[in-house]
């Protein structure tokens, strides 16, 4: 997608919310409507003190100005909630929802109760967004072009420490390079492919599909499985627009929910669901036949998937009936045609997995219609 300049996008978003040329300033530069706003920015914050401020201005100070902040204050205990009033008191987009600390999805699902943009932006107290962010996902969403498209990202910056962290600065260059609706709906068995609060969506998504649900799972990545499953496009706009940060103590890195295997049982009901719906009379094989592997594979079973052999390189697994499955462990050779079986890629590794499948596009399969990728 090309950059699109100032002027264009102002054009845009004005005509399709119905300002005239003449008025278009007040959407960008002024205050339109405390009371209907364009965008509601939803940031739910607890104990966040060190690093609101900063949140707050960056947020402040967009290209965009027809927003509101809703800061739902999460049961802090370190003045977060001080801050976020003395925000609202001097700028009347600013709300403050204080809720005993309930957990993330609670706040989440409050902040979206509250919002009252057409379009809703998420963003997180330690997260620090370019000052044209919401003028240009707005803009994306509102052009007549892209009506099917229901929430759109951007690229996303690392914000920590690349040689420290470089498992976490890794996914976010594997994010950046999913930008089409069709790569992110065929990655998305991988990882979660967007940074969740990177993402701007229309509001009438909510009711539609629902919104965030609790559990024993990542609530962005079951929010964003759920409404792909749906029908949901998804977009993003090739401008990093968000530095994403990468702290010692963000959710992802203490809690139980995040953990890989975590998202391993919880993409197995939406990949199955994948399964049934593509792979037809075909035989289904899993690429990967290593214990961990197997254990994963069995979480599709449970969803009614019948596995039929596994594909592996290791010399010492190729068997005609794997030991305790029964089933056939095939070499990359020994791939039957595509019209015969697809192919679920298991492996998890990075550059493995990109291996995979380039071995399997040289044998004539294609991705989608043949194999995927779910690891």
């Amino acid at each position: 997608m090309r950059p699109v300049g100032r002027g264009a996008i102002l054009r845009s978003v004005a005509r399709d919310i119905g300002i005239d040329s003449g008025g278009r300033g007040r959407l960008f530069r002024g205050v339109v409507s405390v009371a209907d706003p364009l965008v509601s920015v939803v940031l739910p914050v607890c104990n966040g003190a060190a690093t609101l401020p900063r949140a707050i201005a960056t947020i402040a100070g967009q290209t965009l100005r027809n927003w509101e902040l809703v800061i739902v204050e999460n049961g802090s205990t370190d003045g977060t909630g001080a801050l976020a009033e003395a925000a609202a008191v001097g700028d009347p987009r600013v709300r403050v929802l204080g809720l005993p600390e309930r957990g993330l999805v609670p706040a989440l699902n409050a902040g979206l109760a509250a919002a009252r943009g057409a379009l809703i932006a998420r963003m997180d107290a330690d997260d620090v967004a370019a000052p044209e962010r919401l003028e240009r996902q707005a803009a994306f969403l509102l052009a007549p072009e892209n009506r099917g498209i229901g929430l759109v990202g951007c690229g996303v910056e690392f914000g920590g420490d690349r040689a420290a962290q470089a498992g976490y600065a890794r996914h976010v260059d594997w994010l950046n390079a999913l930008a089409t609706p069709e790569a992110i709906a065929l990655h998305r068995f991988v990882e979660s492919p967007l940074a969740h609060p990177s993402t701007m969506f229309r509001r009438e998504l909510v009711s539609q599909f629902g919104g965030y649900r609790d559990g024993a799972f990542p609530e962005d990545y079951e929010l964003w499985l759920r409404w792909l499953d749906a029908g949901v496009r998804m977009a993003k706009v090739p401008q990093v627009l968000l530095t994403w940060a990468d702290l010692p103590g963000r959710l992802s890195r203490t809690d139980p929910r995040y953990a890989p295997e975590a998202f391993f049982r919880l993409k197995a009901q939406w990949l199955a669901r994948e399964l049934k719906r593509r792979v037809g009379p075909r035989r289904l094989l899993v690429w990967g036949a290593g214990r961990p592997t197997r254990k994963r594979a069995a979480w599709l079973e449970r969803e009614g998937i019948a596995i039929d052999g596994y594909v592996d390189i290791d010399p010492k697994k190729i068997s005609p009936a794997m030991g305790g499955t029964g089933r056939p462990v095939l070499a990359p050779e020994q791939l039957p045609e595509p019209t015969d079986v697809f192919v679920a890629v298991y492996v998890a590794k990075r550059g493995a997995r990109e291996l995979i499948a380039a071995e399997l596009e040289e044998r004539g399969f294609r991705a989608g219609r043949d194999y995927l990728l779910a690891a």
